[in-house]
């Protein structure tokens, strides 16, 4: 019994011998690892158990203070040259976090700058970069030309003085009053035949003018109804400059010098862009939508009747959206009171248009 209490005696003096001799502190840390490893592999994990940012930081810190000789002889779940990456890893966020507080570098442009920028470009699409820092001066605002570049470009406005070419549509609004669009358009009657009707409106009021109806749409017969055309504008025909069509074969040469007689110059559309004279399409749409679909077409002279009735309807009554409601031959009239008035109903071209107006 002696013996057996004797051996265990001298082996843990023997073992405690060398801890005594230990530095408090390293000592500590030491325990302070095995104690966090402990606690790692304690909780419920369903396989390997992983380190987290926390327990990377600690342990690499609690290691630290160990002595490097001593490393080689702890039992860690990891190698120590694991525990150096991560101290290394430690000290290069440290490290970048300090750079980034400090103030070193360009400073930031003010938002109020910044949207006084924006806004003089919004404003003003024609300034470049240049005319926008020259504004800003005058305005006492003390910013550099590459500041009010950087910000245009920053924001994907082209800082470039003419920053962009007008628009298709653009183009149309601004020279309006001196643009007319022509377009073919078909018929089916019931003979089984197709007539071409050709058909001009002017932009700017969006009146409409129906040339003709054919059957066999020639060069000759369309330039002949540019002269007709001329004829109708009369005094007005000064005031137009241009002239929309497509590039069918219809519209020759002819076509286009009986026009340039009068001042008015053609403005073919590209191949396969119906949008450029979409003025044009869209009304064809809306002829086809409540007339041409509604009704059976018995020969050529019964189409020329029903669009003579519909060119008086658009023109006298149809409202139009861009014309805020107006009419291109009627404007709007002065409000009147709903109280003393009745609306009455009418039908046209069998039932197809229809109109309301105020009876007393």
């Amino acid at each position: 019994m002696c013996l057996r209490f004797v051996f265990p005696l001298i082996t843990r003096l023997a073992a405690g011998l060398p801890l005594s001799r230990r530095e408090e502190a390293w000592k500590n840390a030491e325990i302070l690892i095995l104690r966090h490893q402990l606690a790692v592999l304690q909780r419920r994990q369903p396989c390997r158990p992983k380190l987290t940012w926390a327990d990377r930081a600690l342990l690499a810190t609690l290691v630290s203070v160990v002595p490097t000789a001593r490393r080689q002889a702890l039992r860690l779940l990891v190698t120590p040259d694991t525990i150096l990456g991560w101290h290394r890893d430690i000290v290069r966020r440290r490290w970048a976090a300090r750079s980034m507080r400090g103030k070193a570098g360009r400073p930031a442009t003010r938002r109020n700058i910044r949207a006084l920028v924006l806004r003089l470009a919004r404003e003003n699409p024609s300034w470049g970069y240049r005319r926008i820092h020259g504004e800003m001066a005058g305005l006492g605002v003390k910013v550099a030309p590459s500041t009010v570049w950087e910000v245009l470009k920053n924001a994907g406005i082209n800082p470039a003085p003419r920053r962009t070419t007008p628009t298709w549509s653009q183009f149309l609004r601004s020279q309006a009053d001196a643009i007319l669009a022509c377009d073919f358009f078909t018929a089916d009657l019931l003979d089984g035949t197709h007539a071409y009707v050709l058909a001009v409106i002017e932009h700017a009021s969006r009146r409409i003018r129906i040339l003709g109806v054919t059957l066999h749409p020639t060069g000759e017969w369309t330039a002949q109804q540019a002269r007709n055309l001329l004829m109708d504008l009369g005094e007005q025909a000064h005031r137009v400059k241009f002239m929309i069509r497509d590039r069918g074969s219809n519209f020759t040469n002819a076509f286009d010098a009986v026009l340039a007689d009068a001042g008015i110059r053609t403005a073919p559309c590209n191949l396969q862009t119906p949008r450029m004279n979409v003025i044009a399409e869209r009304w064809i749409g809306g002829c086809r939508r409540e007339l041409l679909d509604r009704t059976l077409v018995w020969n050529q002279a019964h189409l020329r009747q029903i669009l003579r009735q519909y060119e008086t309807h658009h023109n006298q009554h149809r409202p139009h959206r861009s014309l805020d409601g107006a009419t291109p031959l009627k404007p709007l009239p002065n409000p009147v009171n709903l109280d003393q008035y009745r609306i009455r109903r009418r039908a046209h071209a069998g039932r197809l248009i229809n109109e309301y107006r105020l009876v007393a």
